[in-house]
């Protein structure tokens, strides 16, 4: 790409035009010296069956369908089983690809790391089934929400983007396009299940996340190692576009991979939106996307403050509040993650009576300076009751000034002869035992709400209720 061109495809980012679309050719593990996640998962899945890698290898990104081909090929030669029941190939891809993962911790692959580092990119889609980029994401930004197509799941499975998913406090989004790992039958493994898909997106029904699907028929499309079959990738870009992609169109898509010849030529003649950026491997292009992203960042974040400084001195900001010394219930929360759900358990406190200067609620998404630290840390102290907002996003952060109140909290909750702590689960699955925090194992003899989103259940509610009445009588103790 020459200059002109990573300057229109920049400016497209920044302001919210671009979706990426994340292929195999992005995921490499260190097992053996750096391989494709692919073809470890292949690998071992032709190891449980004992049959043999073919001595000239699998071909590159597409082994784990040419692994399934060939199970099936070593029945129809030999005349006989060598898979059992053939669902359970999907448990066994399942458990190889946890295996393959197991050991690598943190080291997620750079190229899906700069990826998620781009904040700009607020949806995303992968065409694997492992979690990588979703554990990337959430390294970097707190928090995902992740979003499954499959032809067989319920309509009471399916997931899709909220009508508010564009607010800044919103997750990242991520769309499996093609299912999620699981130990059942509900991701593609192979070339007859990807058919199966693409049927799925053509036909819809009530298991296609239709909003998400047509953010994409909206959006540019940033199709990066995707290394899709000839006529998967004349089918992707045709469902991806509301139109004949001959006609003219507003959207544009670029193509980073080598592309093989009868694709360019198709390409070229019917899909002239189609940028075919072939000079650079995938993995090169998000490192050079990257440096080129954060590069304008710093410099447009320069610029804003020199502009910020020649502007005349404003008055000094008003001093911060102290909490006031009726506070009732301390709302505790990762601003990271949780700022939405904290804002929605704050209006459901107040729908119960409860007045604004009888919550503390720090609503800024930054973490906090000395003096304000200081600040939330006092309205720790004073208090009645002290609600942090536990989620499996917040419990995965490594550090963050919320978990110096937590611990804060704990301290205190030490020296009570009362309730002090009501830890709220604002995940949609109440588990409480999955939560392996720190701060958190302190709770564990608690009793935990569960307030999905930041609405309290009804036996949250009424707790809450409780506490309120609680606090506002006359004789209880202080």
């Amino acid at each position: 790409m020459n200059e002109p061109a990573w300057r229109r495809l920049l400016d497209q980012i920044r302001d919210g035009l671009v979706i990426p679309v994340v292929g195999p050719q992005l995921l490499s593990i260190e097992r053996q010296g750096t391989r494709s996640l692919q073809a470890v998962v292949a690998e071992r899945l032709l190891q449980m069956y004992e049959q043999p890698v073919p001595p000239q290898g699998l071909p590159p990104f597409r082994e784990l369908n040419e692994a399934v081909r060939l199970l099936g090929q070593a029945e129809r030669e030999n005349h006989e089983r060598v898979v059992q029941n053939p669902q359970d190939l999907y448990g066994d891809v399942h458990e190889a690809i946890r295996s393959s993962l197991s050991s690598i911790a943190r080291q997620l692959p750079p190229a899906l790391d700069q990826l998620a580092q781009i904040s700009d990119f607020r949806l995303f889609v992968t065409l694997t089934p492992d979690d990588l980029l979703a554990r990337a994401l959430s390294e970097r930004r707190g928090a995902v929400s992740e979003i499954v197509h499959s032809p067989d799941l319920s309509a009471s499975e399916v997931r899709d983007l909220p009508t508010d998913w564009r607010s800044p406090a919103a997750d990242a989004r991520l769309l499996y396009l093609f299912g999620k790992s699981c130990p059942v039958p509900l991701f593609a493994i192979s070339d007859e299940d990807v058919l199966e898909y693409a049927h799925s997106m053509v036909t819809g029904g009530s298991h296609v996340p239709a909003r998400f699907f047509g953010e994409l028929q909206q959006h540019n499309l940033l199709l990066i190692g995707c290394n899709f079959p000839d006529w998967v990738s004349r089918l992707f870009l045709r469902i991806t576009n509301k139109g004949r992609l001959s006609a003219s169109k507003r959207k544009r898509e670029w193509l980073i991979e080598p592309v093989d010849a009868p694709q360019v030529t198709f390409l070229k003649a019917y899909s002239r939106d189609t940028e075919i950026v072939s000079d650079i491997e995938p993995v090169e292009f998000v490192a050079d996307l990257y440096r080129r992203w954060r590069e304008r960042s710093d410099r447009e974040r320069s610029d804003r403050g020199r502009a910020d400084r020649d502007q005349p001195p404003e008055d000094p900001p008003p001093e911060i509040d102290p909490p006031a010394a009726g506070t009732v219930f301390f709302v505790s929360y990762s601003r990271g993650t949780d700022l939405s759900h904290a804002e929605k358990l704050v209006k459901a406190l107040e729908s119960l009576g409860v007045g604004e200067r009888e919550i503390w609620f720090d609503h800024q998404n930054i973490e906090p300076g000395d003096s304000f630290g200081q600040c939330i840390l006092d309205g720790i102290d004073s208090c009645r009751y002290f609600l942090p907002l536990v989620s499996e996003a917040a419990d995965r952060r490594g550090e963050g000034f919320v978990f110096k109140e937590w611990l804060t909290a704990n301290e205190r909750n030490e020296k009570m002869n009362r309730p002090f702590v009501v830890p709220l689960i604002v995940d949609d699955k109440y588990d409480p035992g999955r939560y392996q925090g720190k701060q958190v194992r302190a709770w564990r003899e608690l009793d935990f709400g569960h307030a999905p989103g930041g609405v309290p259940n009804e036996r949250t509610r009424l707790a809450l209720q409780k506490l309120l009445r609680e606090a506002r009588r006359p004789e209880g103790p202080t």
